[in-house]
């Protein structure tokens, strides 16, 4: 049998993983839970609302997926309340005029972040320093079958599908067969993976990831910051 050998993982940062369902809200997924691991204690913040504050910034329908530095920006300037004030919606929004977080609405949480390099090296050195990455993937059928450990490896002639695009979060890295494979937490449910988690192969990671960010520290409510 191969070898597993887990070097990092940031596992207990996190809780339970989520399920986006059919919605096009993976990067809300990926950056909120990244956002509430650097929260003492988890407790889950709402991919409702920052989904729908990005999307409001960058003038994009519930129907398109978002874009990074929009949702980054939404995290420094517009912050995310927990996920009880604003709970996420199975279903995409069909009348845009009623889609709106409560009024009620009052804490929320704000973070600044940066853009990481997408080098495998990169994003070991973030996670070896105990911060979670975002990562933007390409995907290929591999990643839609994970082996019964939960590896995901690329098949010689599979090539990435540019017009899958996933965002995800690394957590931990380790050695699989003498390969360096990076962990990730998927929005997919539990009953993907490994209780929704994955081991992503170099071979597979290298020729996909397109991006990458940490959120770093923690920041009091802005200046700046705008009204829900």
């Amino acid at each position: 049998m191969n070898d597993l050998v887990d070097l990092v993982n940031l596992n207990s940062l996190f809780g339970p993983a989520r399920d986006q369902g059919q919605r096009p809200t993976c990067l809300a997924f990926a950056a909120s839970d990244a956002h509430a691991a650097l929260i003492n204690g988890w407790s889950p913040l709402s991919c409702e609302y920052a989904f729908y504050q990005a999307q409001k910034l960058s003038g994009r329908t519930p129907n398109s997926g978002a874009l990074l530095s929009t949702m980054l920006e939404i995290i420094k300037t517009v912050g995310q309340p927990e996920e009880a004030s604003w709970p996420y919606l199975p279903a995409t929004p069909s009348e845009t005029e009623v889609w709106h977080p409560p009024s009620s609405i009052t804490e929320k949480f704000y973070r600044n972040s940066r853009h990481s390099s997408i080098k495998i090296d990169s994003v070991i050195t973030e996670l070896d320093q105990g911060r979670p990455v975002i990562i933007l993937l390409m995907l290929s059928r591999s990643f839609y079958n994970p082996s019964e450990r939960a590896i995901i490896d690329a098949l010689p002639t599979e090539l990435p599908d540019h017009q899958r695009r996933h965002a995800v979060i690394a957590f931990g890295h380790g050695r699989f067969d003498g390969e360096r494979v990076v962990l990730i937490r998927n929005s997919w449910g539990t009953s993907w993976g490994q209780l929704g988690n994955g081991w992503l192969t170099e071979r597979f990671l290298t020729p996909r990831i397109y991006a990458a960010a940490v959120l770093t520290e923690k920041l009091n409510v802005p200046a700046s910051s705008t009204s829900a």
